[in-house]
């Protein structure tokens, strides 16, 4: 299990847990919106995450960029949040100019 969403109740801390298992083609977001794709894998070193493997899906950001690449690894570093979905953050987006197509 991990944890991520810190939340204070009533002065109290509480951690939402998630089960490993439950991230599984969990859809990807950037922290501007747009769908990356979904998790593929994680990546495990220690007994801690250190990256996640997403997918490159039909309408996902990452498959405009990639073209014939399946997914790539983001570091756990750049994942923001973990719920619903997973919002990571824009740096973890390869730069993309839509003009250059």
């Amino acid at each position: 299990m991990f944890s991520f969403k810190n939340q204070n109740i009533g002065g109290a801390h509480m951690l939402n847990m998630k089960r490993i298992s439950e991230t599984w083609e969990m859809k990807v977001f950037t922290d501007n919106g747009d769908y990356f794709g979904d998790v593929d894998e994680s990546i495990l070193q220690n007994n801690k995450i250190s990256g996640w493997r997403v997918r490159a899906t039909r309408n996902s950001f990452l498959n405009k960029v990639l073209g014939s690449a399946k997914g790539v690894i983001v570091p756990h570093g750049l994942v923001k949040s973990i719920g619903d979905i997973m919002i990571i953050n824009k740096a973890a987006v390869p730069n993309y100019d839509p003009d250059e197509e």
